[in-house]
């Protein structure tokens, strides 16, 4: 008994040497990088924001850059340290990073907004820059470069003096572009950023049509002088073509009860080019954006004056013209597309026919 008592002893002795001694290490502290990392704004107020005033207080960077900032060290960099015609890193340890606050336009190229990483590939005259949606990488090794979004040029120039360390700043050229100047030993690199990039859209999915009455009066410049006779534009509409894609329409897609634009992204619009009668409702000149309130028999044909308008949403009601209530009728074929035609009854009318699926609206319109 005797010695399971000293035996607990010890054991607490040690136990509380050993607490001891743990508190007594030394954490191990990281030591100052000899490539230390800088963050840069543009505008630049905007990396103190918090303690500026009125519209300044509420305003959006336009971009930030974070990179390492390695020294010369009376080392030759640009075709030295960093040879021609291989990729560095632009900077040291991790690559650097670029956010773009808003879509902006390098050497010809649009960058969407968002964050990337940057890389050069240095040559005499220019720095070939790569910009690239991969992120938190340490240098350029094993890199996936089909991740890189834009090449661009930034063009380069000898300076009489030394920058000791890589050094980075944005240059404001005017409210619609500035220059990141990109400079280290006796290298100055400058890169212009546009911040109002065209933006050219990919075709729609609904393509926008046109369509006239009479139809030659599309091209009634092309005309002979004998063929011009009842070739004055009388109506046209402009609207998006939707297609079925294996989907129900009527009752479905678009709910019996709901309005619709009659066509695809912007509002369908009609133009009257003279005074006309719908179902006995009379109808000023003009442009008008064109909606339906869908059932299943009857579609209620609103024109209305509030345009532009993308769909029906928030549709100012106080601006419509005309509801005019009309029967829908069934035909024989299933239309991929959505149509919009016109058949002439006589002289002094013409149905405007919208199809789509099996489903028909003849709109009568008459001319005063």
């Amino acid at each position: 008994m005797k010695n399971i008592i000293k035996l607990s002893f010890l054991f607490s002795i040690l136990f509380l040497f050993s607490l001891d001694t743990h508190a007594q290490e030394e954490s191990k502290w990281v030591e100052l990088d000899k490539s230390p990392t800088d963050m840069i704004y543009y505008p630049a107020n905007m990396a103190w924001r918090n303690y500026l005033d009125g519209d300044d207080r509420n305003a959006q960077p336009k971009m930030r850059l974070i990179y390492s900032r390695p020294s010369k060290n009376n080392r030759d960099i640009f075709g030295g340290l960093v040879p021609y015609g291989k990729e560095w890193r632009l900077g040291a340890n991790e690559a650097t990073q670029i956010t773009f606050y808003q879509a902006v336009e390098i050497d010809g190229q649009r960058i969407p907004r968002g964050t990337y990483t940057l890389f050069a590939t240095p040559n005499q005259n220019h720095w070939l820059i790569d910009i690239s949606k991969q992120s938190s990488l340490w240098g350029g090794a094993n890199r996936d470069k089909s991740s890189n979004i834009a090449s661009v040029k930034a063009m380069t120039k000898r300076q009489k003096g030394v920058t000791e360390q890589l050094s980075m700043a944005f240059k404001r050229v005017d409210e619609e572009s500035a220059i990141l100047v990109m400079e280290w030993d006796n290298v100055r690199a400058e890169l212009p950023i546009g911040f109002n990039p065209v933006n050219f859209e990919d075709m729609a999915v609904s393509p926008m049509d046109q369509v006239h009455y009479p139809a030659k009066s599309a091209y009634h410049n092309y005309l002979k002088i004998e063929e011009m006779e009842d070739s004055e534009k009388m109506i046209k509409v402009i609207y998006g073509r939707p297609q079925k894609n294996d989907r129900k329409i009527f009752g479905e897609l678009l709910k019996y009860g709901n309005i619709w634009r009659i066509g695809a992204n912007q509002s369908t619009e009609v133009t009257f080019y003279k005074d006309v009668t719908i179902s006995g409702t009379k109808i000023n000149r003009g442009t008008y954006n064109l909606y339906a309130n869908v059932n299943e028999k009857t579609w209620e044909i609103i024109l209305n004056t509030d345009r532009p308008a993308w769909g029906a949403a928030n549709r100012d009601e106080e601006k419509d013209v005309a509801k005019i209530t009309l029967p829908v009728s069934e035909g024989k074929e299933d239309l991929e597309v959505l149509n919009i035609i016109f058949e002439e009854k006589s002289k002094t009318e013409v149905h405007m026919i919208i199809a789509w699926e099996k489903t028909r609206m003849h709109i009568p319109i008459m001319f005063n």
